[in-house]
């Protein structure tokens, strides 16, 4: 157990330091900066010196790899910089937007899983063969709709014509359901599929026509047993949908009107303030990678088969090319029967 956490730890360590150099990379390269743009804008009437003293106070006069250097090290304290347009630290303003997102991306999150368990339950447990299909058919539904769409049509319908929620945030619970559902469907999509095709698969299994033919029911064979088996690949898949999360919270945000995380990168955006930008890709990189990793750490405990002397597999390159050697595998059997019986 203790080789598998450190070898995670290690990737994600990884992981947020290419998304750092990645970011200052391209961020680096993108032509102006908001002091370089302020110092020659001629309304702004900056002197040299004083120009000059700008480009020192936000290390823009250092070479590219001393500015690089000094930012990882600034961000591995926590220390982001000042924003270049207003001056104020990168870290103050992150979280400020913060609490916003974090309440949108979370309510939405369980929206997500809410409809994709619903849809997914349907399509493999639906009496009538045509509620079967409708349900089969909204995970590409929801996949092909984008986001700035439903949240129109959601606030022309709720908010402008039955006047049932707020048009933009007034801080209520309220005005939050709208844009949390509407953020949920993005990620419903996939972890429907999924979780649906798992759900299939999983009834196949022999275990499941043992259950039945002592008797149980539908119902407790899928509480006791489909449900835990079912739900290792939507696990994983979880870990996935953070970066749709985040990325989608830019645009709901938007037309919805709430201050967060995505009205500060659509500024930072558009007035080229590039330690703002570097702090959000940054945060996004933290958020993607801290989820990732709690699910790789809480997958052993669901799943006691991905720890097999600390890995799940193992590979070994011969002349014929990659020979893949799998661990002594490891079967959980079903709550209530004999080992021998859940053996495939």
């Amino acid at each position: 157990m203790r080789g598998y956490v450190l070898k995670r730890l290690a990737q994600a360590a990884l992981v947020l330091l290419a998304a750092y150099t990645l970011s200052f990379v391209l961020l680096s390269a993108l032509p102006g900066d908001s002091v370089n743009n302020r110092i020659q804008n001629p309304d702004a009437q900056i002197s040299p010196e004083a120009g000059r003293m700008m480009l020192e106070y936000y290390g823009l006069d250092r070479p590219i790899h001393e500015q690089y250097l000094h930012g990882l090290a600034a961000a591995l304290r926590g220390e982001f910089g000042f924003s270049l347009a207003t001056g104020t630290p990168v870290a103050e303003m992150i979280g400020a937007a913060l609490p916003g997102t974090l309440a949108l991306t979370g309510l939405a999150l369980v929206f997500g899983l809410v409809f994709a368990g619903v849809v997914a339950v349907l399509i493999n447990y639906a009496r009538r063969p045509w509620l079967r299909d409708l349900a089969g058919s909204v995970p590409a539904l929801f996949a092909s709709v984008p986001t700035f769409v439903v949240g129109i049509l959601v606030l022309q319908f709720l908010s402008f014509r039955f006047h049932l929620i707020p048009s933009v945030d007034d801080g209520t619970a309220l005005a939050l359901v709208a844009p949390a559902a509407t953020l949920g469907l993005l990620v419903a999509a996939p972890m429907s599929q999924v979780f649906a095709t798992s759900i299939r698969g999983t009834r196949r299994q022999p275990f499941v026509h043992v259950l039945r033919a002592k008797g149980a029911g539908e119902g407790f064979v899928f509480r006791k047993d489909v449900l835990r088996n079912s739900s290792l690949p939507v696990l994983t898949l979880l870990g996935l949908t953070i970066g749709e999360l985040i990325a989608g919270s830019v645009v709901t945000e938007a037309v919805y009107a709430r201050d967060g995380i995505g009205q500060l990168t659509v500024g930072a955006v558009e007035t080229q303030d590039l330690p703002v930008v570097q702090g959000v890709v940054l945060l996004s990189a933290a958020a993607y990678v801290l989820v990732n990793l709690a699910v790789d750490l809480i997958y052993p405990f669901v799943d006691p088969r991905v720890l097999v002397d600390g890995r799940t597999q193992r590979f070994t390159t011969a002349r014929s090319g990659l020979v893949r050697k799998r661990s002594p595998r490891v079967v959980v059997p079903p709550r209530g029967l004999p080992a021998e019986v859940a053996m495939p």
